[in-house]
């Protein structure tokens, strides 16, 4: 087995065509058999084997930096730099990150996990070394599963291009983001390149130029009209208009055609150079390759033989979203539906299927998604845009003044809120009630349950006057029959010792606290918030006379709903009462499960009585 002797990129320049082939075989089935007991990236991996070979055979890391954009693909990596031994303990707790980390590794530079970031490092870096007397070192920048649909590598194109910095970036073109990927330029410059009718009728043109005896104004307004035919018919002159110089296609599976074309990539010195490579996500194992949606992009534990998930199923808050939203959608014709990539996690599939001319994908591009859903309620529909807690910080100037401060309703669906487990700091989505409470006339609801959010989606769009957030977390939901009403708190149980107002699906975890108060002799009165802003001001008024209040959230604890809930009591006249806000700590989480992670941090039953039970103690003395 070639893989167990792969210790560090340099064992690979070491092996022939045939080992070559052999090894890509084995990582193939060594991350297949990995990630079924673990869960994790798949899809983009298997993709990426032969492209990641040929990087390390051809750039010397840690010297040169190698930057992963969409850092899922980066399993290969991983396992070329010496990590294959730590692979039982990926994205569990204290294991290995499911993404590059630093701490892991020389060779991981950056935590690079959301998509179109890695240009910009390159150009950073890149003017970096320039400017500290480190021009050996080369920056190569992978970007891919549909990373330049992002602006912001356009952005970053922009600036190496201008400033003539030397990177070369990888474009890994799959022809996908985590669904197909939203872009028509790397469609068309893959079929044009690959024509060969194409390739034959410019160079025939080229060389019919060349022989006429024609004046040089003629030759010059003939070429003119080449460069104009170019522009319009070869998409890869988008990169040299911008002084990025274009090399490609390549096979993305070819070890030899791939070396080949980094070499000399790397020997380019006039600026940024993009090597285009074409890959199949999935390739090797053919469940990912029959998978439409996203050949196994990511998933959960599996059957490694036939690839059918064995997590065990259950109601989950994306699935009844989806349901309450095409109901909607059947009655309501102005509703329409808004994802950055991801329709299928975000529940959006059977929408797009049923109303295709009501869906839009914009690609991974958060900060268009919500300006444009600004644009449609401006012009009298009612968009719902889903997207993860975590990528919607990215559009946090899209809310704040397109959508929040022109007072439009838009519903903004918050998936995957609160601490989500394996994927680490850069997923949690522990931020957005923090961020998205400081727009003005922002309404934030927080279901408790699987039959709450149905109500909710349907008050949403009773508020016409400014934006919606809906915020629910991945996994099973809760359910119960008890729901609440309109933009009103829901008193779950009476008590007399302490009031606690446990956000969304922290209501379950709080209940149970409860009841080990009272097994202490604490009667607690447990309210349901439903709406985290504006804060229920006949819930403030229930409790103002309590001793203590404690407020309890998935998500930070500073700027949150506690934070809310502070100023609704401040700015009632008189005594107040002393108040103990329960969340994630003003910091960046680790990966690790859910529950781990709660138990950690005092966030399940236990940890959160036993808070109280302090509090109240300090509170009589």
């Amino acid at each position: 087995m070639h893989i167990e002797k792969i210790q560090s990129p340099a064992d690979l320049r070491a092996l022939d065509n045939d080992q070559l082939q052999e090894l890509c075989t084995e990582i193939r089935g060594f991350l297949v058999e990995a990630v079924s007991r673990t869960g994790g990236h798949l899809g983009s991996n298997l993709g990426a084997v032969e492209l990641t070979l040929a990087v390390h055979r051809v750039f010397e890391s840690p010297r040169d930096v190698i930057l992963w954009d969409t850092g899922h693909q980066s399993y290969v990596h991983k396992i070329v730099t010496g990590r294959s031994d730590d692979f039982t303990t990926l994205r569990q707790r204290h294991g290995l990150s499911g993404y590059p980390s630093s701490s892991e590794s020389e060779h991981d530079v950056v935590e690079n996990s959301h998509a179109s970031t890695s240009l910009s490092w390159a150009s950073g870096l890149a003017a970096g070394f320039d400017l500290t007397g480190h021009e050996h070192r080369q920056v190569v920048a992978i970007i891919g599963d549909g990373s330049m649909t992002g602006g912001m590598a356009f952005e970053a194109l922009n600036n190496l291009g201008h400033y003539g910095q030397r990177a070369v970036i990888i474009l890994n073109d799959n022809g996908r983001s985590y669904a197909p990927t939203v872009s028509r330029l790397a469609t068309v410059m893959s079929r044009l390149r690959q024509s060969p009718n194409y390739v034959k009728g410019r160079q025939a043109v080229t060389s019919i130029l060349n022989r006429l005896p024609l004046g040089d104004e003629v030759k010059r307004g003939l070429s003119g009209a080449a460069a104009a035919m170019r522009e319009m018919w070869e998409p890869p002159a988008f990169f040299e208009t911008l002084g990025v110089r274009y090399l490609g296609p390549i096979d993305g599976h070819d070890i030899d055609a791939l070396e080949s074309a980094f070499r000399d990539a790397s020997s380019y010195e006039d600026g940024p150079i993009v090597v285009h490579v074409l890959t199949d996500k999935g390739r090797g194992y053919a469940p990912a390759e029959a998978d439409v949606e996203k050949h196994l992009h990511d998933i959960g534990l599996f059957d490694p033989v036939t690839g059918n998930s064995s997590s065990q199923g259950g109601n989950t808050f994306t699935s009844e979203f989806s349901t309450a939203l095409m109901n909607i959608a059947e009655r309501r014709d102005d509703v329409v539906a808004i994802t950055a990539a991801m329709p299928g996690s975000t529940g959006l599939l059977p929408f797009q299927q049923r109303y295709p001319e009501r869906f839009f994908d914009t690609g991974i591009a958060e900060q268009h998604a919500l300006t444009s859903a600004a644009g449609m309620a401006k012009a009298g529909l009612r968009p719902f845009v889903a997207i993860y807690s975590t990528f919607l910080a990215r559009g946090f100037d899209q809310v704040m003044y397109d959508i929040g401060l022109h007072g439009l309703p838009v519903v903004i669906c918050v998936d995957r809120a609160g601490i989500t487990g394996p994927d680490g700091a850069s997923h949690h989505g522990v931020h957005d009630i923090a961020m998205y409470a400081r727009v003005p006339g922002m309404t934030i609801f927080s279901p408790s349950s699987l039959q709450e959010l149905p109500i909710m989606l349907n008050q949403a769009l009773e508020i016409e006057d400014g934006p919606v957030a809906i915020r629910w977390p991945r996994g099973n939901a809760a359910e119960s029959d008890d729901v609440g009403q309109g933009m009103n708190a829901r008193l779950v149980r009476e008590g007399e010792d302490v009031a606690i107002l446990a956000a969304g699906k922290m209501l379950t975890a709080a209940t149970t606290a409860t009841n080990l108060l009272a097994e202490e002799g604490v009667q607690a009165a447990l309210w349901d918030p439903r709406v985290l802003k504006p804060v229920d001001k006949e819930m403030i008024r229930s409790i103002i006379d309590f001793p203590l209040v404690v407020t309890i959230e998935d998500g930070t604890r500073v700027g949150g709903f506690g934070s809310l809930v502070a100023d609704a009591l401040q700015r009632r006249s008189g005594p107040i009462p002393r108040l103990l806000q329960l969340g994630t700590p003003d910091d960046y989480l680790p990966h690790g499960a859910e529950s781990e992670l709660h138990a950690e941090l005092g966030l399940d039953a236990s940890g959160i009585a036993a808070q109280i039970n302090k509090a109240i103690k300090s509170t009589q003395h």
